[in-house]
C-alpha cells in the first residue's frame, strides 16, 4: 500500500497523559495526530520520537468576518511556529472556530456569495503563510446532523469547492469520511472526485465514531479504491475505541491492509 496510517492521540488511551498516548501510538508504528497544540507540552511530545501527521492550525476566528479573519490569521501564524517544534506537516482548519463539544463558537449554517468570496480570500492568505513556512493547511469537512450543527462551509462539497477554487499547493482537503458518510454518503465517488486536492483522509465508523468495523461503512472497499487510485497520502483514524485501544488500532490496520 502506498498510503501511511495515523491515529489521533486525543481519542485513544484517554486514561493516560497525552505524551504517553503519543508514545503508545508511535510504538505501534502509526503516525500521530493531535488537536489543540496550545494545551500541550510540545517539547515533551517531541521527546517521544513520534512522527506527527497533523494538528489544529488555528486557535480562534472564522473565514468571513473582519475580526474573525484577523484572529484566524494571527493564531495560524502562532500555530505555524508551534508546528516547528514537533515538525507537523499539516495544520487543520474548520469553517469557523469550534468550542466545547465541537459546537461552533458563532453558529451560522447559511452563507451568501460574499461570504464565499471572503472565505476563499482568507484561505488563500493561509496557503501563502503555509508556503512560506513549508507546511500545508488542510480544510476539514464536518457533519451538521450529529457533531457540529451550525458550522458554515462544513459539507465535503463545500470544502472541496473552496480548496479547488483557491487551487494552491499549500491548501488541501482533510477529507473526513466519517463526517462525509453522515452528511452526504457515496464515499468512493467522493474520494475519486476529490483526489487531486486531498492532503489527508480521516476515518471512523458510523454510527458511534469508533474504529472501522464497528458500523455501516465498508472500509475495506474504500481502501481498495484508494489503492486503485494510487493514493499515497495519510489515512488517520480519528475515532474512539469501542473497547481496548490496542484492538481498535488492530482493526484499523486490518481494514486498510494492502
Amino acid at each position: 500500500m502506498g498510503y501511511r496510517l495515523a491515529a489521533c492521540a486525543e481519542m485513544l488511551f484517554t486514561d493516560l497523559p497525552i505524551a504517553e498516548r503519543v508514545r503508545r501510538i508511535h510504538e505501534r508504528g502509526f503516525l500521530v495526530e493531535i488537536w489543540d497544540w496550545s494545551t500541550k507540552d510540545l517539547a515533551a511530545l517531541a521527546a517521544t520520537g513520534a512522527e506527527f501527521s497533523s494538528m489544529t492550525g488555528y486557535l480562534r476566528g472564522d473565514f468571513t468576518s473582519d475580526a474573525g479573519r484577523a484572529e484566524l490569521l494571527a493564531t495560524a501564524r502562532e500555530s505555524l511556529r508551534a508546528a516547528e517544534i514537533i515538525d507537523v506537516p499539516r495544520l487543520n482548519l474548520h469553517g469557523t472556530g469550534l468550542g466545547e463539544g465541537g459546537i461552533p463558537v458563532v453558529p451560522r449554517e447559511s452563507v451568501g456569495g460574499e461570504d464565499w468570496i471572503r472565505a476563499a480570500a482568507t484561505l488563500r492568505e493561509l496557503a501563502e503563510l503555509g508556503a512560506a513556512a513549508g507546511r500545508t493547511f488542510v480544510l476539514e469537512n464536518l457533519n451538521l446532523a450529529v457533531d457540529h450543527p451550525g458550522t458554515p462551509f462544513a459539507r465535503a462539497a463545500d470544502t472541496l469547492a473552496l480548496v479547488r477554487g483557491v487551487d494552491h499547493p499549500n491548501l488541501r482537503l482533510n477529507l473526513d469520511l466519517y463526517h462525509a458518510q453522515i452528511g452526504e454518503g457515496n464515499l468512493i465517488a467522493l474520494v475519486r472526485e476529490a483526489l487531486p486536492w486531498i492532503g489527508e483522509i480521516q476515518v471512523a465508523d458510523v454510527p458511534g465514531r469508533c474504529e472501522p468495523g464497528t458500523g455501516e461503512i465498508r472500509y475495506e472497499a474504500v481502501a481498495a479504491a484508494l489503492r486503485e487510485l494510487g493514493y499515497a497520502g495519510v489515512i488517520g483514524m480519528e475515532a474512539w475505541a469501542s473497547g481496548e485501544p490496542e484492538a481498535a488500532l488492530d482493526a484499523f490496520a486490518a481494514a486498510f491492509a494492502g
